[in-house]
C-alpha cells in the first residue's frame, strides 16, 4: 500500500469537536501534517491515532505550525484561544497565518486581524456552513474575510474541505456572511418543525410528505438532512442548538447596530432560548427544536 504523501506545510487545529475533527481529518487525508489541541483531549484521540501531534495548549500549537485553524464554541473562547496567556499570539511566529472558522462576532474577527497585521502575522475569518455532514464529506461552504493575498495563499486548504469558497472583503465580512446564512437557517428550522407538527395533526404520512416537499418549491437543505433524523428520534448534534442560539444572538445584535428589525429571526431566537435556556436541551442538534413543543411529530 502506498504511503500518504505529506505536504510540507505544517497545520495546527484548535477545537476538535463535531465539525473541527472532521475538517482536520480531511486535511490530514490530503497529506498535511497536523498538530491539534482541544480542551477535552479525548475529542482529539481519533486524530492522534491517525497521526496528528498533540499539543498541551494553543501556544504550543502555534509554535509548531505554519497555519493555525481554530473552531471553538463562543466568542469568549475565541478571545481566550488567541489572546490568552497560553494563546496563539503568545508564540506565533511572524509570517504565519491564523484562520478562525468559528462562527463569531465580526468585531472580534477585525480585532484578531488588526493584531495580526501589527505583529507580522496573517489572519482570515472563515466560518462555514454545511454541518457535520458537510464537514465529513469535505463539501462545506466557506465564507471568508481578510486581505486578498492571504485568501489566495490559503486556497489549497479551502479546496480540500469545501466545495464553495467565497471571499467577501476585509476582516469581519466572512462573519457577516455567516450571519446572513444563520438568519436564513433560522427560518427553515422553524418552518420544518411546524411543518412536521401540522403533518401529524392532519394525519398525513410524514415520510410521504417529506418526499413530496423535497421535490417541490419547499425543498431546502435543513429539511432534507434534519427531518429524517427527527423521524428516527435522532437529536444528536450535527450542530449544537446552544451554538445556534449564540449565532442568532450575534446576528440580531449586528442587525440592531445597522438599524434592522428582524422580526422572524427574533422569534426564532426566542424559540431556541426556550429549548436551550428553559428546557436545557442545548446539547441536542438544532433539529431538537421540535422537543420544545408539547406535541411530537412521531
Amino acid at each position: 500500500m502506498s504511503q500518504r504523501k505529506v505536504i510540507r506545510m505544517q497545520l495546527g487545529f484548535i477545537g476538535t469537536g463535531v465539525m473541527g475533527a472532521a475538517i482536520a481529518k480531511n486535511l490530514m487525508a490530503a497529506g498535511y501534517a497536523m498538530t491539534v489541541y482541544n480542551r477535552t483531549k479525548s475529542k482529539a484521540d481519533a486524530l492522534i491515532a491517525a497521526g496528528a501531534t498533540w499539543a498541551e495548549n494553543p501556544a504550543e500549537v502555534a509554535r509548531q505550525s505554519d497555519v493555525v485553524l481554530t473552531m471553538v464554541g463562543f466568542p469568549a473562547d475565541v478571545e481566550q484561544v488567541y489572546f490568552g496567556e497560553n494563546g496563539i499570539f503568545a508564540s506565533l511566529k511572524p509570517g504565519k497565518t491564523v484562520i478562525d472558522m468559528t462562527t463569531s462576532q465580526p468585531k472580534l474577527a477585525a480585532k484578531i486581524a488588526d493584531y495580526a497585521a501589527a505583529h507580522g502575522f496573517h489572519a482570515l475569518d472563515a466560518p462555514v456552513s454545511g454541518g457535520d455532514i458537510g464537514a465529513k464529506k469535505a463539501s462545506l461552504t466557506i465564507m471568508v474575510g481578510g486581505d486578498d493575498a492571504t485568501y489566495d495563499a490559503m486556497q489549497p486548504l479551502f479546496k480540500v474541505i469545501g466545495h464553495q469558497v467565497n471571499h467577501f472583503g476585509p476582516a469581519g465580512t466572512g462573519q457577516h456572511a455567516k450571519m446572513a446564512n444563520q438568519i436564513m437557517i433560522a427560518g427553515t428550522m422553524t418552518g420544518l418543525t411546524e411543518m412536521l407538527l401540522y403533518t401529524k395533526a392532519a394525519g398525513l404520512d410524514p415520510q410521504k410528505v417529506l418526499s413530496t416537499l423535497s421535490s417541490g418549491g419547499a425543498d431546502n437543505w435543513s429539511m432534507d438532512n434534519y427531518v429524517p433524523r427527527i423521524l428516527k428520534g435522532d437529536y444528536t448534534p450535527g450542530f449544537f442548538a446552544r451554538h445556534f442560539l449564540k449565532d442568532l444572538r450575534i446576528a440580531l445584535s449586528e442587525a440592531d447596530a445597522m438599524g434592522l428589525d428582524l422580526v422572524a429571526t427574533a422569534q426564532a431566537k426566542r424559540l431556541y432560548e426556550v429549548m436551550v435556556d428553559v428546557k436545557g436541551l442545548g446539547d441536542q442538534g438544532t433539529q431538537g427544536l421540535i422537543n420544545t413543543y408539547e406535541s411530537k411529530p412521531i
